[in-house]
């Protein structure tokens, strides 16, 4: 099995930023002073995503103090995420089993390097049937995780990418003091999800079983466990997260958002190049601005946009001005009322629907499908 090194988190570049420097020499004064208390590595790995011919593993290596009781963890309030240090440069084998055509199995194993902030971002070169497998990870000191990943089959299908931000979490990211307070302050269990979102995902995943959904946000991989949680908890389908690093990048102080979920659609629809893209996300900060970009750039590729709209409530605790809303009723996903009005279709000709929930967002993207 071959292993091809993909741009990572930390992407290499000829000579780091100043910060990055900075960064990398208070991380290995961490490193040393936590080995030497015996701590040692741990593995938190995260959902992936392929094809029939390779797959994208994703994982992270962090130190780990010993004893830790890791059924703590799920409920502790967001700040304490990101009291990590990473393990740079570990080196993880990843294992996974393929059965051929005549009902054999086949272990196949390759070595994935951590980068320098503990990420691990590796394709794999393996042939799997269509669906979800298991790929075993494991340090030399002996810590072993399970990375699931979902591999989509040949063949033209819907997929979906999804905000997690105030598009499926209540969040009130446009009002900084209540994102703070909902990202750090809350424990895990009183996240809150966006009303009707989860029936919409589970509707689309309904009629299309054979999609694959990512969730893509600008939050930091720190987070990750507490999401999947989240997802799992209130009936969001699985689904692969891709997120960021939060701090001081390669280039510099800080990371680009925007260019984060930008470079991540672009690589999505390459992997993936017999997907179409149903994006969905909330006009709370930039999401229409990107998945409108995204559209222009592979208008073939998306098949719709459907944003979900802050009420006038949260509108107004963002200090924005509230929008009209439209007063329309429930319905399901892909349209089974008709619509009185016709599917507005951008500049960019991609179908683009809105809604303040769920229910009318499900409402609005089976008109601009139908």
């Amino acid at each position: 099995m071959h292993q091809t090194h993909l741009p990572s988190p930390t992407p290499p570049v000829e000579r780091l930023h100043l910060s990055a420097r900075l960064e990398d020499r208070l991380r290995a004064a961490a490193v040393k002073f936590l080995r030497a208390r015996g701590w040692t590595p741990r593995i938190e790995a995260y959902v992936g995503y392929g094809t029939e011919e390779s797959v994208r593993v994703l994982a992270r290596v962090l130190l780990s103090r010993p004893r830790r009781r890791a059924d703590l963890v799920w409920n502790r309030r967001g700040w304490r995420n990101y009291l990590t240090v990473s393990a740079p440069a570990e080196v993880v084998r990843a294992s996974v089993t393929r059965t051929d055509d005549q009902g054999g199995a086949e272990r196949l194993v390759t070595d994935l390097v951590a980068d320098r902030d503990g990420y691990v971002d590796g394709m794999l070169d393996v042939s799997l049937a269509p669906g979800w497998h298991d790929v075993e990870l494991a340090t030399a000191s002996g810590a072993t995780a399970t990375a699931r990943v979902f591999v989509v089959g040949h063949g033209r299908r819907l997929g979906v990418v999804s905000d997690i931000d105030d598009t499926v979490m209540v969040t009130m990211v446009p009002s900084l003091l209540r994102a703070v307070w909902n990202t750090f302050g809350l424990h895990a269990s009183e996240r809150r999800p966006v009303p009707g979102m989860a029936d919409l995902y589970h509707g689309i995943a309904s009629v299309h079983p054979e999609a694959p959904f990512v969730y893509l946000s600008n939050g930091a991989w720190n987070t990750a466990g507490n999401l999947e949680r989240f997802l799992d908890r209130n009936g969001f389908p699985p689904g692969a997260l891709l997120l960021t690093d939060w701090g001081p990048t390669a280039t510099g102080w800080f990371r680009s958002g925007q260019e984060h979920k930008g470079n991540a659609i672009d690589r999505l629809v390459r992997e993936l190049p017999d997907v179409g893209w149903l994006l969905l996300g909330d006009d709370g900060q930039h999401d229409p601005e990107i998945y409108a970009a995204a559209a222009t750039r592979h208008p073939t590729h998306v098949a719709a946009i459907g944003i979900r709209q802050l009420t006038p409530t949260e509108k107004i605790l963002a200090h924005e001005p509230p929008a009209p809303t439209s007063g329309r009723g429930g319905g399901t996903f892909l349209g089974t009322l008709p619509g009185p009005r016709r599917p507005r279709r951008p500049a960019h000709g991609v179908p683009t629907a809105g809604g303040p929930d769920g229910a009318a967002l499900a409402r609005d993207l089976g008109r601009a499908l139908r």
